[in-house]
């Protein structure tokens, strides 16, 4: 039997400051996750650690444990790998005043 995958984009584009988020992503198929964050543009200021969220219902959230360094450079890529995450998922970042990051965020999963 194949494996089932899909890849989902959480955020296309997106201008990142203060706190932000993914949108939250339904994957409690799959038996593994990872995601990728690539820098659009040249991020400005320090570049803070994103955080793994999981949920029960899409709505509230807790950390999962899992954190990466969001990339420094245009063009540079980031990723995690994520197992034993329930049904819920998605990445935040609370970046420091006068820091941002425009970002493109891509779950990948497999059954």
């Amino acid at each position: 039997m194949l494996a089932e995958s899909t890849t989902a984009i959480l955020a296309r584009n997106e201008d990142w400051t203060g706190t932000a988020a993914t949108e939250p992503y339904e994957a409690g198929w799959a038996r593994e996750a990872v995601i990728f964050v690539r820098a659009l543009k040249e991020p400005t200021g320090p570049q803070p650690r994103a955080i793994v969220e999981m949920s029960p219902d899409g709505m509230h959230w807790l950390p999962e444990g899992t954190a990466l360094a969001l990339p420094e450079t245009e063009g540079g890529i980031a990723m995690a790998r994520i197992s034993h995450f329930g049904n819920w998922l998605r990445l935040r970042a609370d970046f420091a005043t006068g820091s941002g990051a425009t970002v493109l965020v891509t779950l990948h999963l497999k059954s």
